[in-house]
């Protein structure tokens, strides 16, 4: 069976190039591009099985020369916009990961590493913690459907073709990346408060006491009062990270929303 050339570009446009941005986002996203949860045999294999179903719905491509420069340029353009929309749903979690290197400093645990298996580098023990629940969470709100629902509607916002995302789009994904201090700044806080309180206790301590010996005692006190505090605090940062996701769902579905005719 032999294909024409309009067909083969009508494949190409209609398979391939969304195909390239569903894959993209499932590589860079938390929980989908996991490196030693999910494999690339999956990943690539989940990518195209949501392909085969959704292209067909999704509004007809441009018809363009697949070794044409502006084929190549399309390609670039599915590929960012894949990357950006997975790397916003990373910040989120991000923020947990920051948020437990800023507790464990505080508790004087910030010696104890934990392999992160999403990443594959070693993060404090909280920050892989929290990086659980949050994945437990994640999965409990069906996030992993709301990923795959707004990478469906990103191609009616800006559909395969020659398109270029409006410069306000990357000003926002800047300033999301600074969402993740703020969301790790409100997750650590309540611990980190409490654990400075009590150094500056023992700082006192220390003046009105000069022979009292502050490692022995001050040490196990932080880092008990700092599990104490997680113990009481957790059921509340839930709830902050519920916000941070619900933030980056909103920022992804924005990508695109105002695109804008490239030539």
């Amino acid at each position: 069976m032999l294909l024409s050339t309009s067909e083969i570009t009508s494949y190409v446009g209609g398979y391939m190039w969304p195909f390239i941005r569903i894959g993209a986002v499932l590589m860079v996203a938390p929980v989908f591009g996991a490196k030693n949860i999910v494999s690339k045999r999956i990943r690539v294999s989940l990518a195209l099985a949501i392909t085969l179903v959704v292209a067909p719905l999704l509004p007809t491509p441009p018809a363009v020369d697949p070794f044409s420069s502006e084929a190549f340029l399309i390609l670039l353009q599915q590929l960012l916009l894949g990357i950006l929309m997975g790397f916003t749903l990373q910040v989120a979690f991000s923020a947990l990961i920051v948020a437990g290197h800023n507790i464990s400093m505080s508790m004087g645990l910030g010696f104890a590493q934990f392999l992160d298996p999403t990443n594959g580098v070693s993060v404090p023990v909280l920050g892989q913690l929290l990086t659980i629940l949050g994945t437990l969470l994640f999965l409990s709100l069906n996030g992993h459907l709301v990923v795959i629902q707004v990478m469906v509607e990103s191609f009616r916002n800006m559909p395969v073709g020659p398109v270029l995302m409006d410069p306000q789009d990357y000003k926002d994904l800047a300033f999301w990346g600074g969402r993740m201090f703020m969301g790790a700044l409100l997750i650590a806080l309540p611990a980190t408060v409490t654990i400075t309180l009590i150094n500056i206790a023992f700082g006192i301590m220390t003046r009105a006491a000069p022979t009292l010996n502050i490692f022995s005692v001050g040490f196990p006190t932080t880092m008990g009062a700092g599990f104490l505090i997680l113990i009481i605090t957790i059921p509340n940062l839930l709830p902050r990270f519920t916000d941070i996701l619900m933030d980056a769902f909103d920022v992804m579905q924005s990508y695109g929303g105002s695109a804008v005719a490239g030539g």
